[in-house]
Parts: structure tokens; C-alpha cells; sequence
């Protein structure tokens, strides 16, 4: 039989196995066939200009209120310590969002693997809704810890899946401009939050810091529910691992709780900061054991190896520990060293937090039209250890500081498109939400890490007697002498300098795999 007489007979077959098919479904009219699991039957329409510009709207409007109440409440909390007459317990209203963000970024990013982007983002955003109001009406500190942490719990979702979301509709060569846009809404968010928060305890009352997320909450939500339907689906139903999930929840509460602790409430070396470390390696063992082991585990620990992932991992993490770490800390160095006020010290941190968001731009541009994406951000950290290794070395007037941590913050910034597309670009369309996730998961990490070793670098240096001062802004502030502290923050800045140098060494490592979307110009020319 030649090949023709083969075709013929085959496509012959096929008609009669169509109307064989055809046949029995005409009989069972009442039937209901589950193809969630199956791939589509035909690629989705693209989406048009204007719908992926709602979804984007949308989702900035999402991670905007995500962004805002993570900063939001500091400037309110002496307000809300006197309401209370409870002010040794303030910093838990910080801690118990941040533990519970934290803990379950990696979760809703594997469960929108599973039950899909709409159902994760009402979940995350229904949380944060519910934990606000609950802040709103506390009648004491221990009903705002707890609903600071249910509302920790929907804003720690908000993130990856937004992420998520953007991959779904976005090419990964168009995806690092909207990657930038949603730093520098994460960016404005994070500084008009203290302003906000600060207007509203003074003017207002502070609950309002919780009642404005109601209203934005609710628009993000009629901006983006009617479009979802139209986004394509690549979530896969499957069983989800509980057990590998509560595992890595449960290390990394263990480990943000030393983290918070270690240096001030307790010595690093007290036995309670010592069994929590060894409570918090068992728990990472227990969770890898266990991801070995399972058929389908929460996390695939193959998911994280790779030339791509995990070097994409690293070089964020990196940078988003050094910007966190510095915002954190240089207020304190600014009151000291230049004598500014509070007020002028959080503006002066506007360089470092907005110039981030015009280098995320410029690599995200760049993705959009290179073959060789990655050589931005590898010379934007090389320029950041520059000028980390210039901050180290060298004592500059206020306005060369500035200039220095402009230049800083546009390097690092370079950083955030780049290892988040590139990362999302190595891995299976339905495994996106899980390795956003944890990527989300371990920059949270990472940024508690270095705000926990700056920290721990300043007490070294300064002395127990700062502990008090250090991220409050108050105790004994201006019995520092400025020489001193000028050699403090010669270490930390150093520090930063070596995290910059470690991101460039990830981003070097790491392999350049091509972007799907669009042709480059340079593609089009050969």
C-alpha cells in the first residue's frame, strides 16, 4: 500500500470515528462531559487594545491598594497605641500582616495553577476587604492584630496573582513594560502611604486608613470581573497538596518571627531564638522530604532548578532586600548625619523609591525591542555596585548622596522586569501562578533578611542602646554622633554593594532564552 492509498484510508477511518462520535452524543442528550481538564479546542481570540488596557487599569488598581496599607498604617500607629493604651504591642499590627503576607504568597500562586486567576483574585481581594473592615471596627489591639493578619493574608495573595494574570494576557517580549508600570505603581503606593496614613490619624480618624480600601477594593473588582471571562485559561485541576503547603507556611512564619526577634526582643544566641532556628530548618527539611515524596506536591522543587529560575530568583531578591533595606534605615542616617526633620527625611527617600521605577521602564522597553534582554539589567546592576561601592567609600554633602542613590536606585531598578519575565518564560504556561508564587515568597524573604542584617550591622557597630531607634525613628536619636554613625552605614552600604554584585553575578549566570511575542526589529531585519 503506497503512502496516498494510506492517507485516503486513514482520513476514511477518521469521517467514520466523527460520526460514530456524533451518533452517541445525539443519543445522550442529558449528559454532561467535564473537559475542564483538556486543552482548548481552538486557540483564544486575542484580546483587543482596549480590554487589555481595562485589565491593566484594573490590576494597577489592585496592587495599589495592596501596596498602600503595607506602609499605610506606620505613620497611624502612635494614634492608635493611645486610643488603646497599648503600646507594646504596636509592632504586631505590622508584624501580623507581614508574617501572614508573607506565608501565603507561594499558596495562592499554586491555587490559581489550579482553580484559575478569577477565583484567586476574589479570594485574595474578598480576604483583604473582610480583614479591613474587621481593622476598622476593633475595639481593642488584640481584634486589630488578628484582623490585620486575615487582611495580611488576602493582600499576600494579590501580588502573585496579578503577576500572573499579566502573563496570561501579555506576550513575555511586550510583558517588562507592564512589569514596569506595576513597580512604579508599587513604588507610589509605598510612598504616599505614611503621607495618607498620616493625614487621615491627624485630620480624620485612623480607621479610615482600613475604610479606604473599600471603595478601591470594590472598583478594582467592577473594572476587572467582566473581563476575565475573556482572558485564556491555563489553570489545571488537580489535588492540592495541603500538607506541602502548610509545611512551607509554617518555616516561613518560624523564620520571619526570628528575623523580627532576633537583636531586639531576644539575643541571637538566647535559646528561644536558637530552637526557633532549628524549629524552622525542620520545617524546611520536612517540606522537602515531603515534595520529594508526593504525587503531585504543592511546590515542585524541580520548578526552582533550572539556568533560569533560580538565578531570576536570586538577583531579585537581591535587589528588592537592598531597596526595602535602605528605605527602612535611611531616615535614620538623614535625621543623624544632616539634621532633617522626619518629614524631610521621608522625602528624601522619594529618589531612591521613584528613579527604581524609571530603571524597571528603560529594561522593560528594552525587553520589548532586544534580542540580548538581559545585558540591561546586568550593566544597570553593575552600575548600582558602582555606586554602592562610591556610597561606602566615600562622605558626600546631602544633595551628592542624593545624586549617588539616584543613580543607585536607576541600576537596581533594572533588575524587576527582567528576572520576573525571564522567569515566567522558562516554565509551563498552567506552573506560571506556582512559580510566581514563590518567587513573590522568597523576595519577601529576602527583603526581611537584609532589613534584619542592616539592622543587625547598625548594632553591632552603634550599640544595644539604638535598638529603640532603628525602623521607628525614635529613643535615642540624637545621642548618636554623626561620625559614628557615618561608619555604621559605611557597612551597611557595603552590605548593599555586595548584594548588587551577587544580582549581577545571578543575572550573568543565567540563561538568555528567547521571549515569545512580537519579532524585535533586529528578528524582523534578518
Amino acid at each position: 500500500m503506497n503512502d496516498f492509498e494510506r492517507q485516503g484510508r486513514r482520513s476514511a477511518d477518521q469521517d467514520d470515528s466523527s460520526d460514530t462520535i456524533a451518533e452517541e452524543i445525539c443519543r445522550l442528550p442529558t449528559e454532561v462531559i467535564d473537559i475542564g481538564d483538556a486543552p482548548p479546542l481552538a486557540p483564544p481570540a486575542p484580546l483587543a487594545k482596549d480590554e487589555v488596557r481595562t485589565i491593566v487599569i484594573s490590576l494597577m488598581l489592585t496592587m495599589f491598594v495592596a501596596a498602600l496599607d503595607q506602609t499605610i498604617v506606620a505613620t497611624a500607629l502612635p494614634t492608635i497605641g493611645r486610643q488603646f493604651n497599648d503600646v507594646t504591642n504596636l509592632s504586631w499590627v505590622i508584624t501580623a500582616y507581614l508574617l501572614a503576607s508573607t506565608a501565603v504568597a507561594p499558596v495562592f500562586g499554586t491555587l490559581s495553577d489550579i482553580y484559575g486567576r478569577r477565583a484567586m483574585i476574589i479570594t485574595s481581594l474578598s480576604l483583604f476587604v473582610a480583614g479591613s473592615v474587621l481593622c476598622a471596627v476593633a475595639p481593642n489591639m488584640p481584634v486589630l492584630i488578628l484582623a490585620r493578619g486575615l487582611q495580611g493574608l488576602g493582600g499576600g495573595g494579590i501580588m502573585p496573582v496579578v503577576q500572573t494574570v499579566i502573563s496570561d494576557v501579555v506576550s513575555p517580549r511586550e510583558r517588562g513594560q507592564y512589569q514596569a508600570y506595576f513597580s512604579s505603581v508599587w513604588m507610589a503606593g509605598g510612598i504616599l502611604g505614611p503621607v495618607v496614613g498620616g493625614v487621615f490619624a491627624e485630620h480624620l480618624h485612623w480607621s479610615m486608613i482600613f475604610w479606604i480600601n473599600l471603595p478601591l477594593s470594590f472598583a478594582a473588582l467592577a473594572l476587572l470581573l467582566p473581563k476575565m471571562k475573556r482572558i485564556p485559561v491555563y489553570h489545571r485541576r488537580r489535588k492540592v497538596d495541603w500538607l506541602g503547603g502548610i509545611l512551607l507556611m509554617a518555616s516561613a512564619v518560624v523564620f520571619m518571627l526570628v528575623l523580627s526577634w532576633g537583636g531586639t526582643h531576644y539575643a541571637w544566641l538566647s535559646p528561644v531564638i536558637m530552637s526557633m532556628i532549628g524549629a524552622s530548618v525542620a520545617l524546611v527539611f520536612a517540606f522537602i522530604w515531603h515534595a520529594r515524596n508526593a504525587e503531585e506536591p504543592f511546590l515542585p522543587l524541580p520548578l526552582l532548578g533550572g539556568t533560569v529560575v533560580p538565578f531570576a530568583m536570586a538577583a531579585g531578591g537581591c535587589a528588592l532586600g537592598v531597596i526595602v533595606g535602605l528605605t527602612v534605615h535611611l531616615p535614620l542616617y538623614y535625621e543623624v548625619v544632616y539634621h532633617l526633620s522626619a518629614s524631610e527625611a521621608g522625602l528624601a527617600l522619594i529618589p531612591l523609591a521613584a528613579i527604581s521605577t524609571c530603571g524597571a521602564a528603560i529594561a522593560g522597553r528594552t525587553m520589548a525591542r532586544a534580542r540580548h534582554y538581559k545585558r540591561v539589567a546586568i550593566a544597570g546592576t553593575s552600575l548600582a555596585a558602582i555606586c554602592g561601592a562610591g556610597l561606602t567609600f566615600t562622605t558626600l554633602p546631602l544633595w551628592g548622596l542624593l545624586l549617588l542613590l539616584s543613580l543607585f536606585a536607576l541600576g537596581l531598578g533594572t533588575t524587576f522586569p527582567v528576572s520576573v519575565v525571564s522567569l515566567q518564560n522558562a516554565v509551563a504556561r498552567p506552573q506560571i501562578g506556582t512559580v510566581t508564587g514563590a518567587m513573590n515568597f522568597f523576595r519577601a524573604l529576602m527583603a526581611s533578611f537584609t532589613v534584619a542584617a542592616f539592622t543587625a550591622i547598625l548594632l553591632m557597630v552603634l550599640g544595644a542602646d539604638i535598638a529603640a531607634a532603628v525602623g521607628e525613628h525614635r529613643g535615642p536619636v540624637n545621642s548618636i554622633p554623626a561620625a559614628d554613625m557615618v561608619t555604621a552605614f559605611r557597612f551597611v552600604f557595603g552590605a548593599a554593594t555586595a548584594l548588587m554584585a551577587g544580582a549581577v553575578l545571578c543575572l550573568t549566570i543565567m540563561e538568555e532564552r528567547p521571549l515569545a511575542g512580537p519579532a524585535t526589529p533586529a528578528e524582523l531585519a534578518e
